[in-house]
């Protein structure tokens, strides 16, 4: 837990911003089986009850009152049965006055509150549930049926979370910044470590072992691949062969459960091959530019298409692409190549307040997300403003069937150059990723600098073998 009067601080905020509003529902996480009740999946308690209330333990929940500013934290003691197998614990009593709160009670005590707060016709607050058990005490608590649970969680609240979340505190960043060294560790010894006739589960299985041993581990499931095309591709049973290129996309997660968030790419062998040096220097030229435009008031839409203007450039240096770039971007045909955002929000999620869903946190009131292909998947459009946490992650993909799909359909025939793309079906993708703060001035890199440089990459993995 940070110091008790943060947690403080936080809450009185909310009150502020929720003030005359009803009442505040937080039901916390509850241990899930993995394949039967004694055995369970790892813990990990919901982010925004973390946010306010510290208490890292499942089986807790808490209100707050906008009116009377009165907050009460929910939970049960450990009983002998409990304390053989799991230890003693601190009380739920001690674990309120952890984080500033006066008021704790037996979690049974909850439905009674909420159910005098209905009578009253006071409204009931709470956020969006994600997992099916807190989605199913909602409902218990609220009379809401299951089906509506979702559909009338609090815009108020969520708005009011939002606000409050994403502008970090120094607390915060330096835990950040512990997150993103963590995974820094992680991406060098992958660097020097993988090579030919290994599997990627080998490097995958290593680097997540660093997240454990330095943290609370991995903030999501390691993205380690010779099929960079696949986004988000969790497989790691292909076997390293020379001439493959390599994305690790991975994180760790500080015992406080701040995220990190990096991808480099590399080769199998030793040096990158001419085509893999034209295609992963596009990208990180697209990486600076996005980098040197990061200031407060600055749109993060604007950085994304103004990254996807560089590759429209490049690319049609390259013979992949051609007529003019930027009506090439406009169009939206540089998203065959570039088919997601330029980066999201980080914290304590690593696609931070996610669950409360991505328009209110990358998106305002009058921002509309596009409708195009590529842009679509933007996470974060807004203007920048200090404390603001996020990835700058362009990438260059060639995914065959999506290359198929348009080319059947004879689409953007204007700007793509069809058949040399075809020459490039067995690339791959590149992407690089770092994490950055937005300053009062401008914007600086979280944590220790990562090699991302050719001449750097090459340095290491001529040592690897």
């Amino acid at each position: 837990m940070f110091e008790k009067n943060i947690y403080i601080k936080r809450r009185k905020k909310l009150k502020e911003l929720m003030k005359g509003n009803g009442v505040l529902l937080f039901v916390g996480n509850n241990d899930v089986p993995m394949n039967y009740p004694a055995n369970q999946y790892h813990f990990r308690q919901d982010s925004t009850f973390l946010y306010f209330f510290g208490v890292d333990e499942p089986g807790f929940a808490a209100l707050i009152d906008t009116d009377s500013g009165e907050e009460i934290l929910f939970g049960n003691d450990f009983e002998i049965d409990d304390i053989i197998w799991m230890g003693d614990q601190p009380t739920v009593k001690e674990r309120a006055e952890e984080v500033g709160m006066e008021k704790s009670l037996p979690l049974k005590e909850l439905d009674s509150y909420v159910k005098k707060a209905i009578d009253e016709g006071r409204k009931v607050h709470y956020l969006p549930p994600y997992r099916a058990d807190v989605l199913i005490r909602i409902s218990e608590l609220t009379g809401i049926p299951y089906s509506n649970v979702k559909k009338e969680a609090s815009v108020e609240l969520i708005k009011a979370v939002v606000k409050l979340r994403e502008k970090k505190g120094a607390e915060e960043i330096e835990e950040i910044e512990k997150a993103v060294n963590i995974t820094g560790e992680m991406h060098i010894t992958a660097m020097k470590t993988a090579r030919p006739g290994l599997y990627e589960r080998d490097i995958a299985g290593l680097i997540e072992g660093i997240a454990l041993s330095k943290g609370a581990g991995i903030s999501f499931p390691v993205i380690f691949t010779v099929h960079g095309e696949t986004l988000h591709n969790h497989y790691h049973g292909n076997l390293l062969e020379e001439g493959r290129l390599i994305i690790n996309d991975s994180g760790a997660e500080t015992t406080l459960h701040y995220a990190g968030d990096i991808t480099r790419t590399f080769p199998v062998g030793k040096k990158f091959d001419s085509r893999q040096r034209d295609i992963y220097s596009l990208v990180l030229k697209a990486q600076k530019k996005a980098i040197s435009m990061l200031a407060p008031g600055v749109f993060y839409r604007d950085v994304h298409l103004a990254a996807a203007k560089v590759f429209a450039e490049g690319l049609k240096d390259l013979g992949l692409m051609k007529g003019d770039p930027d009506e090439a971007v406009r169009a939206g045909a540089h998203a065959l190549f570039f088919p997601h955002g330029l980066g999201h929000m980080m914290g304590l999620d690593v696609h931070d307040m996610e669950n409360l869903g991505e328009d209110y946190v990358g998106y305002r009131d009058g921002l509309k997300r596009s409708e195009q292909f590529g842009t679509a998947y933007l996470r974060l459009a807004k203007e920048l403003e200090p404390g603001f946490v996020f990835t700058v992650e362009p990438g260059l993909y060639f995914i065959p069937k999506l290359i198929d799909l348009w080319k059947g359909e004879g689409k953007f025939k204007d700007f793509i150059n069809y058949d040399k793309v075809e020459t490039y079906k067995d690339f791959g993708g590149v992407r690089i990723e770092d994490d950055y703060l937005v300053t009062e001035n401008g914007a600086r890199l979280l944590g220790n600098p990562i090699p991302k440089e050719i001449d750097e990459v090459e340095e290491i993995r001529g040592k690897a073998y």
